[in-house]
């Protein structure tokens, strides 16, 4: 007998739902928990696996391009299938993918704690990203089903702000059991994350889909996208190896950029396109996808390198560098579900605009690369922090109510590819900056993130070496934040309502 989770009025939850009737409000606390709680799961794994890094690299004698890799495997993987996810929601039923996905990123976790050597780990980090590709964008998209408009902006703001105090509590618990145990066990906590999401999902959540959305998924678009960004992210990691090829690096980049130009094709003559040109047709939903890749390349460039810095540099052990990321996680948590609440009313493009602008200072703070560990660290961590506060939930909202409502799985699909596409390339790029500044400037042999101790020969060198490659990097991840508020302020419409009249 086929379980079929409650719903509202005694219906059975499985019935395929229109848009115009989402479940009843009583069922909704448990359908956002569900959500959530998967989100998390696939939040998290990115801000422990950056702590992980560095014991990563000690344990399998990984090169900083292996560990671009460890991470880039996973988003690359995320953001080109995340368009394939959304499309999958829309026709086979959001509920079923959901289900599937939250599955099989249990299994890679296994497998990534299993992984015996670093070539195994990035196969076992992709198969998370076909996970995490076919659940993330079904929470939205169950979001978007079963919360009406007027309610929607809040029920985002309150999965962001409760995805973000989850997410915070994983860089603590993370580090102290890389400490404890090892690097592995970062990925064990993945596993009580899925039972319980996977409980929820099956117990309650509704399935719904677009009822006319016919005919085969576009997987030639996706191909076409995992080769693109595959080959740019290839090119742009290589620049900072010693030895490489000129030409293969630049054939890479140049095969990446055609692809990118062959994939928009591709998507102008589906049937069934993974980014639907007509999405784009709408000037809000084209512009906020826009800052979003610049604001979350540089989110995701800070991500990368701060572990380095804070496990290396400073000495910090795991667990304390887990501590010192957990404003990111509350601050997000505490003050987004405010900022999404707000932006229902006084629009999206101030909280844009001001949150990309407070995200740059805090990038150029860990930029100035100050000695102190709270002038240096704490304090551009909680500047950070504050400024995606108040830019994720208005910009999340806004990429939904711009789209249709049939179009809600594609449209959460584009916004995720972008985050986590612009992430792939932010990494490749800082990594091969902060690989070449490093190398021009260190003795013959030395490893970027990898510090003698106190008393040995060269290491004020390497210690130099690595204080400017971290600046220069850091530096650019600044200049992409004030590019996103600079799109924002000059490029979206201003959608502020105006303040009411009062009669004299």
């Amino acid at each position: 007998m086929t379980h079929r989770p409650l719903c509202p009025e005694g219906k059975a939850a499985i019935d395929l739902l229109p848009f115009d009737q989402p479940c009843a409000p009583r069922v909704r606390p448990y359908v956002l928990a569900a959500t959530i709680v998967a989100s998390a799961m696939a939040f998290i794994d990115g801000t422990v696996v950056s702590i992980a890094l560095p014991a990563i690299q000690k344990s399998l004698g990984a090169e900083i391009l292996a560990l671009q890799w460890v991470v880039n495997a996973y988003l690359l993987i995320l953001g080109s299938l995340i368009l394939v996810g959304g499309g999958l929601g829309d026709r086979l039923g959001r509920r079923r993918i959901f289900i599937i996905g939250i599955v099989v990123f249990a299994i890679a976790s296994l497998a990534c704690a299993a992984a015996p050597n670093v070539v195994m780990l990035i196969a076992a980090r992709a198969l998370q990203g076909i996970g995490a590709a076919l659940l993330v964008p079904q929470s939205l998209a169950i979001i978007a089903a079963n919360f009406p408009k007027e309610v929607r902006g809040r029920a985002i703001g309150t999965w962001a702000a409760a995805s973000a105090v989850t997410t915070a509590l994983g860089p603590p618990l993370g580090g102290f059991l890389i400490d404890s145990l090892s690097w592995r066990a970062a990925f064990w906590i993945n596993l009580p994350l899925s039972v319980l999401a996977l409980w929820l999902a099956w117990r309650y959540v509704p399935e719904s889909r677009d009822e006319r959305a016919k005919g085969a998924i576009d997987w030639r678009g996706s191909l076409t996208a995992i080769a693109a960004f595959g080959a740019l992210t290839y090119g742009l990691s290589r620049l900072s190896e010693s030895g490489a090829n000129p030409l293969i690096i630049g054939a890479a980049i140049v095969i990446g950029l055609a692809g990118v130009a062959y994939f928009a094709s591709v998507e102008s003559r589906a049937e069934n396109p993974i980014a639907p040109p007509s999405l784009f047709g709408s000037r809000v939903f084209t512009v906020v996808n826009i800052v979003t890749v610049f604001l979350y390349g540089a989110l995701s460039g800070v991500l990368f390198l701060l572990p380095f810095d804070l496990l290396a540099a400073r000495q910090l052990s795991a667990a304390e560098a887990g501590l010192a990321l957990l404003p990111l996680g509350i601050i997000i948590g505490v003050f987004s579900r405010v900022a999404g609440g707000l932006a229902d009313t006084y629009g999206t493009r101030t909280f844009l605009v001001l949150g990309s602008l407070i995200v740059g200072i805090g990038c150029f703070g860990f930029a100035l690369v100050e000695e102190n560990f709270w002038l240096g660290a704490m304090v551009p961590i909680i500047v950070l922090s504050a400024g995606m506060a108040i830019v994720v939930s208005p910009m999340t909202t806004a990429v939904m109510n711009a789209a249709p409502d049939e179009k809600s799985g594609a449209a959460s699909g584009v916004s995720n590819a972008a985050s986590r596409l612009a992430g792939v390339l932010a990494i490749a790029i800082i990594g091969a900056t902060a690989g070449i500044v490093f190398a021009l400037m260190s003795p013959e042999g030395a490893r970027f993130g990898l510090i003698p101790e106190l008393g040995t020969a060269g290491r004020e060198a390497i210690v130099l070496a690595f204080r400017s490659a971290y600046a220069v990097s850091m530096g650019f991840a600044a200049v992409w934040a004030f590019l996103a508020a600079a799109l924002a302020y000059f490029l979206l419409p201003n959608d502020r309502p105006p303040l009411p009249m009062v009669n004299p």
